[in-house]
């Protein structure tokens, strides 16, 4: 489980793609806390540590992960937000995440608002059912606030912590971002949709 507090900014150094899926190398501090086996969030993907060499991590992602987030354009020298998993002992300092990126959604506009920036971005309509305003969203690993709700996406306002802290500070118009939506959304269209079926009745 992760909460969407961003703790380094690593860089990938090294990608290896085959037809099998792709191997990333992640060079970062956090390797002092990272064991083989553990559970990372890669701007917001949960991925495995296969190795710890030289202050840096290697993660296996799997087609259904390359095809479902922006991990499968990433390139070598790029900044990835990082998280390692919660523990039982720590402040839920953002909202409960799983790791698990619902779809990507495209950075349709980055508007000034006093000290803060203002990201509009657009999604399809399969996420934004579950996107609310003053609700949580995940982008890029990122917990965020929703300000806004059109037809075609959502607008999150940025201060500058983290603008400084996260990849998010040097995104422009047109990037591709992960999203993972409230999951507690999810749970409850599914409860709502049981709760409303026929109940059988015995003659």
């Amino acid at each position: 489980m992760f909460t969407g507090l961003v703790q380094d900014l690593g860089v990938v150094t090294a990608l290896d793609a085959t037809a099998d899926g792709a191997r990333l190398v992640v060079r970062t501090p956090l390797t002092a806390e990272i064991s083989d086996g553990d559970s990372v969030a890669v701007n917001g993907v949960c991925l495995t540590a296969t190795a710890i060499d030289d202050g840096a991590f290697s993660a296996d992602a799997m087609h259904e992960t390359l095809r479902r987030s922006s991990l499968g354009a990433v390139e070598v020298g790029a900044r990835v937000n990082l998280e390692l998993a919660l523990r039982a002992d720590q402040r839920l300092g953002g909202h409960v995440m799983q790791g698990h990126v619902d779809g990507v959604g495209r950075v349709r506009s980055i508007e000034p608002d006093g000290f803060a920036s203002v990201v509009s971005i657009d999604a399809e309509p399969g996420l934004l059912r579950y996107v609310v305003e003053k609700g949580s969203i995940a982008v890029d690993g990122v917990s965020l606030t929703v300000s806004r709700v059109d037809d075609a996406g959502f607008a999150v306002s940025l201060i500058p912590e983290t603008l400084e802290r996260t990849n998010l500070g040097t995104i422009r118009p047109g990037a591709v971002v992960n999203l993972e939506v409230d999951i507690l959304a999810k749970y409850v269209e599914k409860l709502m949709a049981h709760s409303a079926l026929p109940t059988e009745t015995s003659s």
